[in-house]
């Protein structure tokens, strides 16, 4: 029983894995995360750390986030989709 289960996680995680695409830190990101804090700091509302890399990320190539976090709302530009 729980190797079926394992099996059966394994094959899924593989799937998962190859459909996955990572969002690189390039030199562009770096500066749009740079955007993301002054933006948020001189709204006086600053995001946490991990946030403001993925809204750079996301502004970067123009992708949404998702997520149920208001506090990417504060990012001129980015779009936020709640699930």
């Amino acid at each position: 029983m729980i190797s079926h289960h394992r099996d059966r996680l394994t094959e899924w995680l593989n799937r998962t894995v190859n459909e996955v695409r990572l969002g690189l830190i390039t030199l562009a990101t770096t500066d749009m995360y740079a955007r993301v804090r002054l933006i948020t700091r001189d709204k006086g509302q600053l995001i946490p750390t991990n946030d403001a890399w993925i809204a750079a990320v996301a502004l970067e190539h123009q992708l949404p986030v998702l997520s149920r976090d208001r506090h990417f709302d504060v990012v001129d530009g980015l779009q936020r989709v709640s699930w």
